[in-house]
Formats: C-alpha cells, sequence, structure tokens
C-alpha cells in the first residue's frame, strides 16, 4: 500500500511518537509511508508575552524542531514551508490517506478519491479548552474510517455517533526499550511521576498525593522526569530526584526504580506511560482515563476517582507498605499486562484498519 499520514505539527509528544512507530514498522513491512507535515505557527510578542507572565517558557519561532519522524529509515518526510491548511496538491496520490488530529480530518475529508481511501486515526476526543467543540464534533461524523486506540473512545463513536463500524487498535510499549527483570520492594519506599506543567496532565495532583503520602512515611521518595526543569509555579517537593530529558535508552531504569509510578492525568487519550511503567514491572497508580482502566484491571496497578490526592496517598501508603511477596505478584501482574499485546501485534490490526478503510471506499 501507499500510505499518508496527514499531520497539524510534528513534536516529541506521545502522540506523534505512536504514529512514527507505525509509519516506520509498516514502511518495514513493505509499504510505502509518507509523512506530510506542516510547521509550527509564527508565535507572536503576544503569545511570548502571555506564556512569559503565567511561567511558561517562552516559545521560540522555529518551523520545526526535534521530532519522532527524524530519521525514520525509508519513511518520506515532506515538510510545508507553510502553516496553513494541508491541500490535496501537498500529499502524493496514495491507496490511504490518514487523517491524524480533528483538524487534518476536515482537510482529508475534502480530498480527491485519488490521494486514497480515507482513515482517521483517533487517539484522543479533543472537546477541551482551546479546541472548538463543534469541529471537533463535526470530525467525528465525517464519512472517515475511525481507527480509534481506547475503548472510551469506541464508546464515544458507538454511543454519541452511532458508529459501530471503527477498528479498535490499543497502543503497546517497545518491551526492547522498556523492561526490568523481576525484583522486590526498593529498600527505600519509592514512587515516580512524568513532570509535566500541562494543567490535563494532572502532574500536581500527583505531586499533592506524594507529600500526603510523605506525612505518614517519612523516607519516602519521589522520582521524577520531563522535558524541562521545573518551573516555580509547579514546584518538586524537597529531595525530589528530578532528570531533565534523559536518554531515550535510561528511562527504563527510572521507572524500575520505583515502587509505584502515579498518574493523576485530569485527560488523556491513551497513557502511554502507564505501559511503559508496567512493562518495567512498576505498579501504577492512576485516574481513570485513557486507557487506565483495561490496564489496570487485571490487577497490576488501581484507580483512584479523579482530582483526589488524598485517595491516591492511600493507596500510595498500601502499595509501598505491601509485603514483599504480595508486592512481587502485583509487579509480575503488571509486566504481564504490559507485554502480552506487542507492537508487531498493533502494527498487524493498524494494517488490517487500513484495509477496511479501502473496502469501505471502494464500496461506496
Amino acid at each position: 500500500m501507499r500510505i499518508t499520514f496527514v499531520m497539524a505539527s510534528v513534536d516529541l509528544s506521545g502522540g506523534n511518537r505512536v504514529i512514527a512507530i507505525y509509519a516506520e514498522r509498516l514502511q518495514r513491512r513493505g509499504h510505502q509511508v509518507t509523512i506530510v507535515a506542516r510547521p509550527r505557527k509564527p508565535v507572536t510578542l503576544r503569545h511570548k508575552l502571555h506564556d512569559w507572565l503565567h511561567g511558561y517558557p517562552i516559545p521560540q519561532n522555529v518551523p520545526y524542531g526535534p521530532s519522532h519522524f527524524d530519521n525514520l529509515p525509508g519513511v518520506e518526510f515532506r515538510k510545508l514551508k507553510k502553516h496553513q491548511p494541508i491541500a490535496a496538491d501537498d500529499v502524493p496520490d496514495a491507496d490511504v490517506v490518514i487523517a491524524t488530529w480533528w483538524e487534518t480530518a476536515e482537510w482529508v475529508a475534502a480530498y480527491p478519491p485519488s490521494k486514497g481511501a480515507k482513515a482517521y486515526f483517533i487517539q484522543h476526543y479533543e472537546t477541551h479548552y482551546p479546541q472548538p467543540v463543534d469541529r471537533v464534533e463535526a470530525t467525528w461524523r465525517l464519512p472517515l474510517h475511525k481507527i480509534i486506540i481506547a475503548q472510551w473512545l469506541a464508546d464515544i463513536a458507538r454511543d454519541k455517533y452511532h458508529d459501530a463500524d471503527f477498528s479498535m487498535v490499543p497502543n503497546a510499549v517497545d518491551v526492547e526499550q522498556f523492561n526490568a527483570p523481576p525484583r522486590g520492594k526498593q529498600a527505600t519506599p519509592t514512587v515516580g511521576v512524568m513532570y509535566s506543567i500541562a494543567e490535563f496532565k494532572g502532574c500536581d495532583v500527583s505531586l499533592k498525593a506524594f507529600e500526603l503520602a510523605k506525612q505518614r512515611i517519612s523516607n519516602l521518595k519521589l522520582v521524577t522526569f520531563g522535558n524541562r526543569e521545573p518551573f516555580p509555579r509547579l514546584p518538586l517537593p524537597r529531595g525530589a530526584e528530578h532528570t531533565v530529558r534523559p536518554p531515550q535508552d535510561q528511562i527504563k531504569d527510572i521507572y524500575a526504580r520505583c515502587d509505584a509510578w502515579l498518574f493523576g492525568s485530569r485527560s488523556e487519550g491513551f497513557g502511554l506511560p502507564l505501559l511503559e511503567a508496567m512493562a518495567c514491572r512498576t505498579p501504577v497508580i492512576a485516574t481513570p482515563t485513557g486507557a487506565a482502566p483495561e490496564l489496570t484491571a487485571p490487577g497490576g496497578g488501581v484507580l483512584v476517582p479523579m482530582e483526589d490526592p488524598a485517595a491516591m496517598a492511600g493507596e500510595i501508603e498500601r502499595i509501598v507498605q505491601l509485603p514483599d511477596d504480595q508486592w512481587r505478584v502485583m509487579s509480575d501482574i503488571a509486566y504481564e499486562t504490559a507485554t502480552k499485546y506487542t507492537w508487531d501485534d498493533a502494527t498487524a490490526r493498524f494494517e488490517a484498519a487500513l484495509g477496511r478503510a479501502m473496502a469501505k471506499a471502494e464500496s461506496r
């Protein structure tokens, strides 16, 4: 197949990483894959001032920063020059063309048949600020074959939009990158969290839960990693060990140093850190967002209510104080849950979903 992914932006986000994994693996399977992306929106002085006043890093006017699509073997990466909708003339003729975000779904829907059968890879339901809710919802009604990554998104497609003819393709984890041998609890009770100042990521909830738990477990330790140094508006507790942009081959060691991984997200499409931590044999304590309900159900993690640091703190205390043999059982279940479904499995499902998109286009 000739396959085109249409990208509104490219960066180092988890959603982009998933798309890059599929692009590389589909190319490896013998398909011809092209990524078409537009540059970042130019940053205005007003935007810079807003971010500075609110404690965010001041953005730079760089059309293309580092992304997961840099140097993908065999994959053509077309970088457009202007920040504008990607038109049909910007993309090659293909067998299938894939929208990867609500805005790209609007563009892809208008392409002529020569650009390929139309698919919509859905990793979130972007009806949150500052996205235009009416336009986002309208894209779910477009005649594009939906490829969906989590059960909560499947429920929305079926129940709200009355579309049951979609393909479910959950994310997997790279077991070569994320893995750890069997182990017991840490000598010093330790929990971890991915540091982010994005409100919907709920890092503030996880940090508050840690501080509450530490009031009862005085030697409780916190390890974190993220893309930047901690900001004054979201400080880390005293004694926290933070790593900025750790090399990819070292992230597994951070996960594996923890007795539990905290996931306080307020909104999530899937939640890749859940799988990554579990593949490193670390139980997770998560809010019921993204794929957390499915991933924790076997027993390798627990769910806590949204916006409830006290409940999360209670689970921190319980898990880090489990007898070692009971903690090992939980750790092993986490590992088995994360590794029973691989990217090879996911790519086969994704490939089949593209075939389904082509069949639907032919039937029309």
